[in-house]
């Protein structure tokens, strides 16, 4: 081994810049959140070269022409002072290493002034060599960098295509677009527009600039406050019919800071695991902390944050989300009867389980009893339905004005049935599409799901089925907790079970069939079996496809359905409705010329 020696500066800059600088990416990452830093309202980012060459110019405060020479030193900074403020940062970037990386790999030109000087500065930095002159510029900051990585060939040679990297870039500029829409950005390649952004301050306005013209047709607001924890949470989430295939579109931030954080993604999982099966939302949320409640100098790259109270941060995530998603509904108590038996309902709801025993969501929702309409059109017996809680008195009068005003609400237009299959309603945006037995499975889920105690029916014969030892033994272990959705198994030997009791619901089903779906359900997914036991049971009873309705039977699907909670998906996570707008109707048949 051969004698110790002291690096040369550059050559420490370099080394430091591995950490700091992956590829051009890194650089306008570090670029443009030293823009936001310094209050711009305008930022432009221009690319060339193959990425290599990158300017980003702002309108912020400036560089202080006594500060320039300090300001590409390694970690010299005007964030933090004290290592006290690394438990208090409220900037972007902290730890002043991002220039004195950049200039150790490629050739930087700054220019630069604040509103106090008439002149500003231009800085010339290569091989972390540093040149000043004054010269006459705007109030702001242009950072240049030509020929990224000309002096390290091995980082250059494992860059991507061109258009690979851009690519990067570009995903970059839209997620700082939309957790600051009061700054207006400009992306270009190549001397071509590819992102603007208008800086209205309006995140709804910046995603139809980053995305489309009718995306937010799709999304849902949500906001939270928590003033006595001081945590807030914003931002948009899309309805479960409009998913994506990977989590690509996940705009996780925490005080404003681009992250990937477990916690904020297992909340944002947790909310949609039974609305949309294998697929993955779109998200645009930003969660806001006290800086002393979250760590964000936890790698190199501030990727990741470490919450001082990861489950109260989960819980305020997992409601504020549930809650956007879950319709508003009137809680009205009374002794009116329904059209169709109910379960009785209640006060509390599981609280989902997650994988950690760390993360936990309580229980906990409303106390509510949704009311069918009266309709002169039914030929049924309205018999009361007897709930296991008690039932608040209303007087005489009072039930006599909600049923008066509740029956003046219209009901949905129904055009008809198609294919035996899917509902037509009119709307007054356009034709919608119900698909019949996945909006009743909706309706009977969430109805279960509030259950304390589900009617059961008594078979005083059923067949003996023959099942596997190993799912004799999962019917065994897991007993109880069929019992308690209304399924009562005997064990006749080591390979016959029969059916004492099933839900009433599935009455009129056989017990062979409501087994193999069970096992078929509940094998798989061995953590979440009453969950799984939920589903197929409301599948089961829900109204099957290629089934004639008639037009009260179809009215009575729909009325139920909006009134759930989550009317989007079922289940499984399939979409239960689909709306084909009047104006695309309408151009097909060249009606909006």
């Amino acid at each position: 081994m051969g004698r110790i020696i002291q690096l040369s500066k550059n050559v420490i800059n370099q080394i430091a810049a591995g950490e700091v600088i992956e590829r051009p990416f890194s650089v306008v990452k570090e670029l443009v959140e030293n823009s936001v830093d310094a209050g711009a309202t305008k930022v432009i980012v221009e690319v060339e070269n193959d990425c290599r060459n990158i300017r980003v110019a702002d309108n912020g405060s400036g560089i202080h022409p006594d500060d320039i020479m300090l300001a590409f030193s390694k970690h010299a900074t005007s964030k933090i002072q004290t290592g006290e403020d690394l438990y208090n940062v409220k900037t972007m970037g902290f730890r002043g290493e991002a220039l004195a990386s950049i200039i150790s790999i490629s050739k930087l030109t700054c220019t630069t002034r604040t509103k106090d000087f008439d002149t500003g500065v231009k800085v010339e930095c290569e091989n972390s060599e540093v040149k000043y002159t004054k010269t006459g510029c705007a109030i702001g900051t242009i950072m240049e960098i030509k020929d990224l990585f000309y002096n390290i060939p091995a980082r250059l040679k494992f860059l991507k295509s061109a258009k690979t990297e851009f690519a990067y870039i570009s995903e970059l500029v839209q997620s700082l677009s939309l957790v600051h829409p009061n700054i207006a950005f400009e992306l270009r390649n190549n001397g071509k527009l590819t992102l603007k952004t208008n800086g209205q301050n309006d995140l709804a306005q910046t995603m139809k600039e980053v995305f489309s013209e009718d995306v937010n047709k799709h999304f849902r607001e949500v906001l939270k406050t928590d003033k006595i924890s001081n945590l807030k949470i914003s931002g948009y989430i899309s309805t479960p019919d409009y998913t994506r295939s990977s989590k690509k579109d996940y705009y996780m931030y925490v005080n404003s800071r681009i992250v990937k954080c477990p916690v904020f993604q297992k909340a944002v999982d947790m909310v949609y695991k039974n609305l949309i099966g294998n697929r993955y939302p779109f998200i645009v949320l930003n969660l806001e902390l006290p800086p002393e409640d979250v760590d964000v100098n936890v790698h190199p790259t501030k990727k990741e944050v470490r919450y001082k109270n990861p489950n109260q941060i989960f819980n305020f995530i997992y409601s504020a989300v549930d809650g956007a998603l879950t319709s508003q509904r009137k809680e009205i108590h009374s002794d009116i009867p329904y059209l169709k038996p109910l379960p009785a309902l209640s006060s509390q709801a599981e609280t989902p389980k997650t994988d950690s025993d760390d993360i936990f969501v309580p229980a906990g929702t409303t106390f509510s009893v949704d009311f069918e309409k009266k309709t002169e059109k039914a030929d049924v017996l309205l018999m009361p339905r007897k709930a296991d809680y008690k039932q608040p008195s209303l007087p005489i009068h009072t039930q006599e004005k909600f049923i008066q005003e509740h029956a003046k609400e219209e009901e949905d237009i129904i055009i008809g049935q198609y294919k035996k299959t899917y509902i037509l309603i009119e709307r007054e945006e356009g034709l919608e599409i119900v698909d019949q037995h996945i909006a009743e499975e909706r309706y009977i889920y969430e109805q279960l799901k509030k259950s304390k105690n589900i009617d059961c029916q008594l078979l005083f014969i059923s067949d003996v089925i023959e099942v596997s030892p190993s799912d004799k033994e999962l019917l065994e272990t897991n007993k109880d907790k069929l019992l308690k959705f209304g399924y009562d198994i005997d064990f006749m030997s080591d390979h016959e079970v029969i059916f004492r009791k099933v839900p009433q619901l599935l009455s009129k089903i056989s017990p062979k069939e409501i087994l193999a779906d069970i096992l078929e359900h509940i094998s798989g997914d061995i953590d979440n079996i009453e969950e799984q036991i939920l589903i197929t049971t409301s599948c089961k009873a829900a109204v099957k496809a290629n089934t004639y309705l008639n037009q009260f039977q179809m009215q009575e699907i729909i009325r139920n359905w909006r009134t759930c909670e989550k009317p989007f998906t079922c289940p499984h996570g399939r979409p239960i409705s689909k709306i084909i707008e009047h104006k695309d109707i309408a151009k097909f048949f060249q009606r909006n010329k």
